[in-house]
This record gives structure tokens, C-alpha cells and sequence, in this order.
């Protein structure tokens, strides 16, 4: 009886041989990266544009899925299905619509559910915290709570002006961490 550890794995398919087949590919790894950084630095130059360029960018890919719920109701074999699909395809490719032609108003309603999300989501963490057994970074999750908690009630007291930069910023520091990382991973396979 042969067993999975009988046989190698064939070549390549192995973590350490995907890595020795991207290592070829170092440079255009970090082209990536850099790439990647200076369009964050862009983006957080002008943070206004990218906030409005982000909500269209998401508006299309709204539309492109309502258009894709629809196709999928087109396709259902009962009549009740395929109204909810088709109207919640509609929906969702209204919605996107709104961003596009709109996306200045549509970063509104985005950042008031990105500040009221950032507190929701934080006051849970420091809750969760406090439940956590001692030995555990209990403080460590509670420190990442109250950041949390403070972020989206900073966004908050400033809404609705906040929606003009906020996203930018978040897209452009997004960018940059991208950027960096894939930066340190050509490096990295550059040495491997």
C-alpha cells in the first residue's frame, strides 16, 4: 500500500519551488511595488480626486454585478426568484449609477457607514478584550479597540466633510503598504 509520502510531489509544486520559479520574476515584483507606492503617493497628494476616483471605480463594479444578478434572475426557472434577482440586480446597478454620476454625494453615504463601522467595530474589540483571559495581549487587542474606536469617531465629527478626504487617504496609505510589501517580497526572492 503506498502512502502520500511514498511519492514526491512533482517539481514546482511546492512552496519552495513556486518561490525558486518567482525568483526569476523578482524585478517585476518590485517594478509592481514601486508602481503600486507612488500611485498611494499620488493619491494622497490629492486626496479629493482619489476619493472621487475610488467611488467611480466602485460605482462601475456595482453596475457590472447588478448587470451579472439580473443575467443570473434571467436564468432562475421560478417566477419569484427571478423578480428578486432582477430587482436586487437592478438595485445594486442603480446604486452604482449614483456613484458614477455622483461620487462626491456617494463618498458621503460611503464615509458615514466607514465612521459608524470604525466604532461599531472597535467598541467590540475593547469589549472582547476585557473578556479575554489574562496571559493573553487582552491589552494589546483593547489598544487596537480604542485606535479603531477613535478613527471612526474622528471621521464621524467631521462628516460630511470628511467624505471628501477620507477615502483618498485610506486608498492612498492602502497603496503604499501594498507597494512596499510586494517591494520586500521581490527583495526577499531576489536573495531566496
Amino acid at each position: 500500500m503506498t502512502t502520500a509520502t511514498d511519492h514526491p510531489p512533482p517539481a514546482g509544486s511546492s512552496l519552495g519551488g513556486g518561490l525558486r520559479a518567482l525568483r526569476g520574476r523578482w524585478g517585476w515584483i518590485v517594478a509592481m511595488g514601486v508602481l503600486l507606492s507612488l500611485c498611494g503617493l499620488v493619491a494622497l497628494g490629492s486626496v479629493v480626486l482619489a476619493t472621487a476616483v475610488s467611488v467611480t471605480i466602485v460605482g462601475f463594479m456595482m453596475v457590472l454585478s447588478g448587470a451579472i444578478e439580473m443575467a443570473h434572475g434571467f436564468a432562475s426557472k421560478s417566477w419569484g426568484r427571478f423578480a428578486l434577482w432582477v430587482l436586487l440586480g437592478a438595485l445594486y446597478a442603480l446604486a452604482g449609477v449614483f456613484a458614477i454620476m455622483n461620487p462626491l454625494l456617494a463618498a458621503t453615504v460611503l464615509t458615514l457607514m466607514l465612521g459608524a463601522g470604525l466604532v461599531a467595530s472597535g467598541a467590540v474589540r475593547i469589549v472582547l478584550a476585557f473578556q479575554m483571559r489574562e496571559g493573553s495581549p487582552w491589552v494589546w487587542v483593547a489598544l487596537s479597540g480604542l485606535v479603531t474606536l477613535l478613527l471612526g469617531a474622528m471621521i464621524l465629527m467631521q462628516w460630511p466633510a470628511s467624505s471628501l478626504f477620507v477615502l483618498g487617504i485610506f486608498l492612498g496609505i492602502d497603496l503604499i503598504f501594498a507597494g512596499t510589501s510586494w517591494i520586500a517580497m521581490g527583495l526577499a526572492l531576489r536573495r531566496f
